[in-house]
């Protein structure tokens, strides 16, 4: 299973070009990443790291960018799960507009604790929740 989002690139997000900045991409793939862990996982970020006192920080980073996206353009966001391992997993977000791939990411996250600062065992409940969006032979 996937998760989506529809974001709009707005004024905000481009350059004096007016084309899609790229940093501005990553705080979009941010924003979907938050948005997956409230509407897909059923936790928002304030519960994760105000209650749970848990966060999912980036600790490696890869985005491809083909196609420039410019303001006014909507782009549907999808999110998978690559990998899950002990504490940490790899997720893929794609953007696309028109039905053609305007960048992709691949950003690997921890789970952590943010008492400690250190990464934590995924336990079998979020293990349960995060598997519903893993890639598999059949879903590939």
């Amino acid at each position: 299973m996937e998760f989506h989002a529809c974001k709009l690139i707005r004024f905000a997000h481009c350059d004096p070009a007016g084309i899609g900045f790229y940093p501005r991409y990553v705080e979009l793939v941010n924003e979907v990443v938050e948005d997956w862990c409230k509407d897909g996982l059923g936790v928002s970020f304030h519960q994760m790291h105000e209650q749970l006192r848990l966060g999912l920080p980036v600790v490696r980073l890869e985005m491809e960018f083909m196609i420039p996206s410019r303001y006014g353009d909507v782009l549907d966001f999808s999110l998978r799960i690559l990998r899950i391992g002990a504490s940490s997993m790899t997720i893929e977000v794609r953007a696309t507009a028109e039905a053609r791939l305007r960048f992709r990411g691949e950003l690997v996250v921890a789970m952590m604790s943010l008492d400690s600062l250190r990464p934590v065992v995924i336990d079998a409940g979020w293990r349960a929740r995060f598997e519903r969006y893993l890639v598999t032979a059949e879903s590939a």
